[in-house]
């Protein structure tokens, strides 16, 4: 069962977004504090945005189960987080797909070309997330032992 277009639209899906939209801020402010830090450090680049990910993706999921979402589909925590970390990687992959079409073949400019890229990838993820993460399922499909 996916999330109702009532879920989605209504007041309680708008206010849902409003929050994930927060998250996300504040998740970005975590990913480019952590990645600059680690420059700061002498990591390489590389390494230090693997850093900057992974504490974007986990301030993220902590507020969004904590603050932004008012249901949650699934019982454990650590498949529920699996997923999400999964969502995110895929939004990654969509994101780069994004810039080589925009970029690549329109010959957009790269900082316009990100923007637009970033707000797909915002709706991806929320969407996918809220679909997959945190609508009302059935009894049934609550538990998932890992």
């Amino acid at each position: 069962m996916t999330a109702t277009a009532s879920e989605v639209t209504g007041r309680v899906g708008l206010v849902e977004f409003i929050r994930y939209f927060a998250c996300s801020a504040l998740a970005l402010a975590v990913d480019a504090s952590l990645y600059w830090l680690c420059l700061r450090l002498g990591m390489a680049y590389q390494g230090a945005a693997v850093a900057g990910f992974v504490g974007g993706v986990s301030t993220a999921y902590i507020l969004s189960v904590r603050w932004a979402f008012s249901r949650r589909s699934i019982a454990n925590p650590q498949v529920e987080f699996l997923i999400f970390l999964g969502v995110g990687v895929a939004g990654l992959g969509l994101t780069e797909a994004l810039l080589w079409l925009q970029i690549g073949v329109f010959g957009m400019g790269p900082l316009a070309a990100k923007l637009f890229a970033a707000v797909g990838v915002f709706l991806f993820n929320f969407a996918t997330r809220k679909a997959l993460l945190f609508t009302r399922r059935s009894t049934r499909a609550v538990a998932v032992v890992a």
